[in-house]
């Protein structure tokens, strides 16, 4: 819509960052069946423009689940709804973890990969998860005068 458009009528990235993190959570609450929350976003490329009066399309699946915690992925497609042409706009990866009402983690079901295609996203989450446990180990460990803001 309109108000979700800067003067060139591209839909601000916020609100796609917006509509992804929900996307996922939807995903996430389902596997989960229960609250989740976010608590961290991959890299997001905003590889092409969505444009005001585009359909946008997302599509989520949990790709692995930890103890607590899961990895979703979130595929965006904005459809040009007169030509019916989609365009792959932007993907990432969201992690949540799943609470009780206390706020406190709570165990998720595991991801049973039946698919290629799903072993394959299940691998490949496997791997982020190793990095990104591998960075915060470093982060945790690198602490200095910055208090650890990772600003510079």
């Amino acid at each position: 819509m309109p108000q979700h458009a800067n003067v060139l009528g591209h839909v601000f990235g916020g609100v796609i960052l917006s509509m992804m993190d929900k996307t996922a959570a939807v995903a996430a609450i389902r596997h989960a069946r229960g609250n989740c929350v976010t608590v961290s976003v991959d890299r997001v490329d905003f590889r092409e423009p969505i444009h005001v009066g585009d359909l946008v399309v997302m599509k989520a699946s949990v790709n692995y689940a930890g103890r607590t915690s899961m990895e979703v992925g979130v595929r965006v497609e904005a459809e040009n709804m007169i030509s019916g042409v989609r365009r792959h706009t932007n993907s990432c990866y969201v992690t949540f973890v799943a609470i009780d009402r206390n706020g406190k983690p709570v165990e998720v079901p595991q991801v049973i990969p039946e698919t290629d295609l799903e072993r394959r996203r299940y691998a490949a989450a496997i791997e982020r998860r190793r990095r990104r446990l591998e960075e915060r180990a470093a982060e945790e460990t690198g602490r200095g005068s910055d208090g650890g803001a990772g600003a510079g």
